[in-house]
């Protein structure tokens, strides 16, 4: 993987052509049922943590986004977004990409060691999907049986057209799962690093702010965010590939690796008796309030995961 100025390659991710079929994943697939299962949520910040990792999106974030303003609201945003493009049907995942590629355009400037960097640039758009290819696969390893051999490489071959959707070229995009892992591995090894945006989302982690709803009393947020960051950041740090918690100075213990472990065995207790359908409601809830909320285009308020055919 280059290591290339980020700015030094001026394209950017573009729609592949009408005839290349791109295709949001299917109602039933594999990528529908698993990609927003309730324990994958668990690793969220950790998948954030990887991506703004990653030195123009850590640079991006700094500059143009409101997370350590609002990290709330930016958290629903995000989730609303994925959940549309995985949960919301053909038309408006079309139309969610479309409008993401819009906002990042405008995104673009010199980071504090001086090297410009331009928000869609292939490289950094591509590690941001391999994050989220990456993250469910490992959330259900830890926390419930995992995926077989077959499922893994199907699930991948989904999220592929999923990248596409998202604007991603095929020659961004590995051909499989183990030369996607070998991708991802080298990313890590050689392109990721502390930033100001990496502390942000640590501190973030640690001392999480309030929701900004009335019916969230201060006294009682208190000692919740104490237990819920604690649990965060054990999660979190215990799921970093090893190479890189080093380099961020991040310590990591027997000790946690234990407790992680445990609260692992205590998810997939409390998850077995759900039935699979409703480990993916709340994604799917999210999914259809951002497809028909007021001033969404009602051409995309179609059922969840209906395609431009159906």
């Amino acid at each position: 993987m280059s290591t290339a100025n980020a700015a030094d390659t001026p394209t950017e991710p573009a729609p592949e052509p009408a005839s290349a079929q791109l295709r949001a994943p299917r109602r039933g697939g594999i990528v529908w049922r698993h990609f927003g299962d309730t324990r994958a949520f668990l690793t969220s910040p950790q998948l954030l943590l990887l991506q703004v990792a990653h030195p123009v999106v850590g640079a991006g974030v700094e500059d143009h986004s409101d997370f350590r303003a609002r990290p709330w609201q930016r958290l629903l945003r995000t989730v609303g977004s994925l959940g549309t493009v995985i949960y919301g049907g053909q038309a408006a995942a079309t139309a969610e990409a479309r409008r993401l590629r819009e906002v990042h355009r405008g995104m673009k400037g010199v980071d504090d060691r001086g090297r410009r960097y331009h928000a869609l640039h292939p490289e950094a758009y591509h590690w941001v999907h391999a994050t989220l290819v990456r993250g469910p696969v490992e959330a259900l390893k830890l926390f419930g049986k995992g995926l077989t051999e077959q499922q893994t490489a199907e699930y991948y071959r989904e999220m592929r057209e999923v990248g596409r959707v998202w604007g991603l070229k095929e020659r961004h995009l590995p051909p499989d799962w183990p030369a996607f892992c070998a991708y991802y591995d080298d990313m890590v090894e050689n392109r990721l690093e502390m930033n100001r945006s990496v502390r942000d989302v640590l501190d973030e982690l640690a001392r999480p702010q309030k929701p900004p709803v009335w019916w969230v009393p201060a006294p009682l947020w208190r000692p919740f965010a104490a237990v819920a960051a604690r649990c965060a950041l054990l999660v979190t740090v215990g799921t970093l590939p090893p190479v890189l918690r080093e380099r961020l100075g991040l310590v990591w213990t027997r000790r946690q690796e234990r407790r992680l472990r445990r609260f692992a065995r205590v998810v997939r207790f409390l998850m077995a008796p759900v039935p699979p359908p409703l480990r993916i409601a709340p994604a799917l809830f999210l999914a259809y309030w951002h497809t028909h909320r007021p001033g969404t285009d009602p051409r995309t308020r179609r059922p969840l995961g209906a395609s431009y055919d159906e």
